[in-house]
């Protein structure tokens, strides 16, 4: 299997997450339910954020935590719905890609969703 090389492979990449995430039983509902989407304007805005993180390119203009703030308070999230999420997107990965920045894509997508479990879940935490 090939590395993540481009935006292409990157739009691949979300596509085929989402396919498994809007029926997964345990966080399909945020995508279906909570927050709907509409993939043809969300694809390219996640694809943005991720060229952001993998090829350091200035793409993201939008602020992730606000949006996951607002869901959080739409339907609250569980540590088990961040859980599923970083599986679901290393399975993902691992079903399509292999290299660097396949491996650096699981770990940031660990570490994002580390923090936002620990910001909306914990508040108080990251303020002392």
């Amino acid at each position: 299997m090939k590395d993540i090389e481009s935006r292409e492979d990157l739009v691949i990449l979300l596509e085929r997450f989402y396919e498994k995430a809007m029926v997964d039983e345990l966080i399909g509902h945020f995508f279906t339910e909570i927050a709907p989407l509409n993939l043809a304007t969300h694809i390219p805005l996640i694809a943005d954020f991720w060229e952001t993180i993998l090829f350091d390119k200035a793409q993201y203009r939008g602020n992730v935590m606000d949006v996951h703030q607002h869901l959080h308070q739409l339907s609250a999230f569980k540590a088990e719905h961040f859980a599923r999420w970083v599986l679901l997107f290393q399975q993902t990965i691992d079903g399509l890609f292999s290299g660097e920045k396949a491996e650096r894509a699981k770990q940031r997508g660990a570490s994002i969703a580390t923090v936002m479990q620990i910001k909306l879940l914990h508040p108080g935490i990251h303020k002392l």
